[in-house]
């Protein structure tokens, strides 16, 4: 499903922000991408939502070189992708319901889509009663969940999540975590990159450890080894 070969990445007066990347997921796997702050783990992540572009390699996502994408491709691309990140990015004068419904609105749903589909989503991620507060009403673990279920309205292939509890307290941060697998559970791709050795002994999946730029391990089932 997705591909990066030969990857690397270079930012104008700095050293490589990834060199000579080669990480390929399959449908359907949990894949927690880990290393310390500047490993290159969001880097990485940001080349397949397009946010950044390789300086050298190619990017596939279902077989499709992303550098390929024009115009009204790349926001198609962007639905089957949700992305989730460490400060939520919720728009602060919407409610709950709003901020999951503006992602349908742009996606282009009908009114009775939105009515019928929001509510259905906030209740799986356990919000179905806060649907009318404000992100400034509620915590910052339910306003996580709420940019959760934003990234899953359009059913995305794939969800990524760039440290998606790295402002969270323990509690709040498994609640996140139990939500991603009990998507992966249904067939959708994970990829969360995380600096937390608690959270990737616990899911116990697939990990990808980066360092400076480079993968310098991947174990299909094992622990974080700092």
């Amino acid at each position: 499903m997705i591909s990066f070969e030969n990857i690397s990445k270079v930012y104008p007066g700095s050293s490589p922000a990834l060199e000579n990347i080669n990480l390929f997921v399959k449908p359907g796997e949990f894949v927690s991408v880990v290393g310390h702050s500047g490993a290159g783990k969001s880097t990485l992540l940001k080349l397949l939502y397009t946010e950044e572009k390789p300086t050298t390699g190619v990017v596939s996502f279902d077989k499709i070189n992303l550098l390929d994408l024009r115009g009204r491709e790349l926001p198609e691309l962007r639905r089957k992708i949700g992305t989730v990140f460490q400060d939520y990015k919720l728009l602060p004068k919407k409610t709950l319901f709003e901020n999951v419904s503006f992602a349908l609105e742009v996606a282009g749903r009908s009114d009775t889509e939105i009515n019928e589909v929001a509510p259905k989503i906030l209740d799986i991620v356990g919000l179905g009663d806060k649907m009318e507060n404000y992100p400034r009403e509620v915590s910052g673990g339910e306003q996580q969940r709420v940019a959760l279920a934003r990234a899953l309205v359009n059913k995305p292939k794939v969800i990524i999540a760039d440290e998606p509890t790295g402002n969270l307290d323990p509690v709040s941060t498994w609640e996140i975590v139990q939500l991603l697998l009990k998507i992966n559970e249904f067939g959708t791709t994970v990829l969360l990159a995380t600096h937390d050795k608690g959270i990737v002994d616990k899911i116990s999946k697939r990990v990808v450890v980066m360092e400076d730029g480079r993968i310098v391990s991947d174990k299909k089932k094992g622990k974080y080894e700092l």
